[in-house]
């Protein structure tokens, strides 16, 4: 499992994760529960739909192989 998710992104799926769960809190909505799905993928620095679609958003570092 390597990590696929960037800095940028982790702060996006935080701030919707966390809104989505305040949504759904507020509402008295289980739907709420949907905001865990991108916290977790944050935190795991992990996406499942993006290693299927072969995205990656984390920078990559340049090796001494990749140097010239």
């Amino acid at each position: 499992m390597t990590a696929n998710v960037g800095s940028a992104d982790k702060i996006i799926r935080i701030v919707l994760g966390l809104a989505i769960i305040v949504i759904g809190y507020l509402n008295e909505s289980w739907w709420g529960l949907v905001g865990l799905v991108p916290l977790i993928t944050a935190f795991m620095g992990f996406c499942p739909a993006y290693s299927l679609l072969g995205v990656s958003t984390k920078a990559k570092v340049p090796t001494e192989k990749m140097k010239v």
